[in-house]
């Protein structure tokens, strides 16, 4: 222990004085080295996480709200809609509420300009949605995913907002089994079919929300649709729950189950009611992101040990003679692995700092524009602890191998530079 704790002094003297002498602009490249090597670790990962945690979020500010509330498999609506409605409206954590009106439905554009009826349709076959606007805006924003056009108002019976997958000119390719209107927008009418009951519109806006239901669908004023479908209950067949913040959801939708609400409808909280395919595909991502970082890893590992070998090859004249006038190896070895440590922790550092300083807030507040979501960085600080941890141990590694292998070549083939 003694002989190692002098080797170690020893060393760390002759790492302080190489790293002293050295190089300003190269010191400057081998950490900027490191600390885009280190970003390649968290950055990489944080953005496939952030694309699928973004996509589950916009659906639930955008649409579904924190507890979603849905008709049992085998009904059309939910029974006792009204009593379910007022306990909502009356429970404590509950920020705001959307009832809606969900009747299939079908939906035509240019029909006055249809000059041959053996032709198909200019058709759409949908679901129809009868809102409440002021509810609906207070629970989804809706208003601001306008991208065309103007939001309904209460008054608005003869007017609809479609959603943007609905129109070939927001979605020019068609899928099969999926057709879409053409020479369609804002100011357009159209015929609104509900059951046997067919009623002139006309569009009023275009919504592009980024979730796949609204964005399919047409919204029109609760009253109107209950009158085309000949409804004259008020039995709605969703209800969308908006949660104050830090109000638990697990809590509301149990409130909601006590209160007997579960035998007429499905209540679930937003995580309950995902889909399988997200919850596969946030897997998915998250065992890509370990595969990208542990490459990352071995890209690290690979930078360091070209550097420090480099670096020790070039000074393998200096290396011999240390060797001669009875420097310990491990004292030479010690010495690069400090310079290596001193690069990683560096780089690191200085990563972290552009992380959390610049980089998170700037997606925050400008995330990416992605087809399906807003992309932001999803890093934890205990996930950035761990890499850190992991890329100074690959930096210890890559910087002593290289040194033991210089070192241990003979002195006199070292100091004639054999």
């Amino acid at each position: 222990m003694k002989n190692f704790l002098t080797s170690f002094r020893l060393g760390r003297y002759l790492a302080i004085r190489q790293l002293r002498n050295s190089n300003i602009g190269t010191t400057a490249l081998i950490i900027l080295v490191m600390m885009l090597t280190f970003l390649n670790l968290i950055v990489i990962k944080g953005l496939l996480v952030g694309l699928v945690e973004s996509s589950t979020y916009i659906n639930k500010d955008r649409y579904y709200g924190g507890v979603v509330i849905s008709t049992l498999s085998n009904k059309t609506y939910i029974e006792n809609s009204s009593n379910l409605v007022e306990a909502i409206s009356n429970m404590p954590g509950v920020e705001a509420y959307s009832a809606r009106y969900v009747q299939p439905g079908t939906i035509t554009g240019t029909y006055k300009d249809r000059m041959n009826y053996t032709d198909k349709p200019n058709q759409s076959a949908t679901y129809i949605v009868g809102i409440n606007p002021e509810n609906e805006n207070e629970t989804t924003d809706m208003a601001k995913w306008i991208v065309n056009g103007s939001y309904l108002e209460e008054d608005d019976y003869d007017y609809i907002l479609l959603g943007a997958n609905l129109l070939k000119k927001y979605l020019p390719n068609e899928a099969p089994g999926i057709s879409t209107l053409d020479n369609v927008d804002v100011g357009s009418k159209v015929l609104l079919t509900v059951g046997n009951n067919t009623r002139e519109v006309e569009v009023k806006g275009v919504i592009v929300s980024k979730v796949d239901v609204p964005d399919q669908r047409v919204f029109i004023l609760e009253s109107t649709l209950r009158q085309m479908a000949g409804r004259s209950d008020y039995n709605v067949a969703e209800i969308a729950v908006k949660l104050e913040p830090n109000v638990n959801s697990t809590t509301i939708r149990n409130n909601l189950i006590s209160l007997g609400f579960s035998k007429n409808a499905k209540v679930q909280t937003f995580e309950e009611s995902l889909p399988k395919f997200i919850l596969d595909l946030r897997g998915t991502f998250n065992l890509l992101g370990d595969i990208v970082g542990s490459i990352g890893l071995v890209v690290a590992f690979v930078a360091i040990f070209i550097v420090v070998y480099i670096n020790a090859i070039t000074r393998r004249k200096f290396i011999g003679i240390l060797k001669a006038i009875g420097i310990d190896s491990t004292a030479i070895e010690i010495s690069y692995v400090i310079q290596s440590i001193v690069y990683g922790v560096t780089g690191s550092t200085l990563s972290i700092a552009f992380l959390y300083l610049f980089l998170i807030p700037y997606l925050n507040a400008n995330p990416i524009n992605f087809p399906f979501s807003d992309v932001s960085l999803v890093i934890t600080f205990a996930g950035t602890v761990f890499r850190a941890s992991w890329f100074l141990i690959v930096t210890i590694l890559a910087g002593y191998i290289p040194a033991r292998i210089v070192v241990k070549q003979n002195t006199l083939d070292a100091i004639l530079g054999k």
